[in-house]
């Protein structure tokens, strides 16, 4: 990190600090000395990035945050944070009426949510979720799969194609699932057809719930989808940094966790 001799901005100190956390994990007193900075202004600094996505605090220190590459399968994302999953899913239904029209987005913890649907009655859900389809086929509600592109990874229908259905729809209540979560950015996936579709989903929907564990808040994917003023709500777990609610709030967006 190239040591500085003037006072800085703080998007100039955040710029090299992000320069500094490329080459791997920086305790606060190194990037304090390089800055000619108060242990305290890193910290804040540190806040910031962290609020936007760019890096991690760890213990007398940061790392820096990369847009993930791999999008771990299905199957292995149920196993991931399975109680605050539950937890969200539980949340989720108490926002679901008797004959609601809903729409149910690809994701474990969406899954998790469509199990639980068989105490509702007489609701529509619209869903290009194979898995969420597969927990209500006996369900006495009724059901609409949208067409599209099969992507096994997620086991979802995405892409141009899914516009067909979606486009002639109107769609209470919306609950989807994301890979990534910042507050400037919104929602992000790793794959651009799926966020096509989410930002589809949320043009068509009267209400937007965004189902997400306190683990993606902040870290941003590949594919942007649509704009953070179209999400309503967020249902997460208390794990969400008090500063990301305050900012969320300030956004009219409200925080259920």
């Amino acid at each position: 990190m190239v040591t500085v001799n003037r006072k800085l901005l703080s998007t100039e100190r955040e710029k090299l600090i992000l320069q500094a956390l490329g080459n791997g994990v920086r305790t606060i007193t190194e990037l304090s000395q390089s800055l000619k900075v108060s242990e305290a202004t890193v910290r804040r600094d540190l806040q910031s990035l962290e609020e936007k996505g760019k890096a991690r605090r760890v213990h007398g220190g940061a790392e820096q945050i990369r847009f993930p590459r791999i999008e771990p399968l299905f199957n292995e994302k149920t196993a991931l944070h399975a109680a605050a999953k539950n937890q969200i899913a539980e949340l989720a239904l108490k926002f679901i009426e008797d004959n609601d029209t809903v729409y149910l987005d690809g994701g474990s913890t969406v899954q998790r949510l469509a199990a639980l649907l068989g105490s509702k009655r007489n609701l529509t859900v619209v869903t290009n979720s194979m898995t969420a389809a597969a927990e209500l086929t006996e369900s006495a509600h009724r059901l609409i799969i949208l067409g599209g592109e099969f992507r096994a990874l997620s086991q979802t229908l995405v892409g141009p194609m899914t516009a067909g259905i979606l486009e002639h729809l109107n769609i209470s209540k919306a609950f989807l699932g994301t890979i990534g979560f910042t507050v400037e950015e919104g929602i992000s996936t790793t794959d651009p057809n799926e966020a096509f579709t989410k930002e589809l989903v949320m043009k068509r929907s009267k209400e937007v719930f965004l189902l997400a564990d306190s683990s993606k808040i902040g870290h941003p994917s590949f594919a942007v989808s649509g704009n953070i003023n179209s999400i309503g709500t967020l249902i997460t777990d208390p794990g969400i940094p008090d500063a990301v609610v305050r900012k969320l709030n300030k956004k009219n967006i409200k925080v259920v966790f």
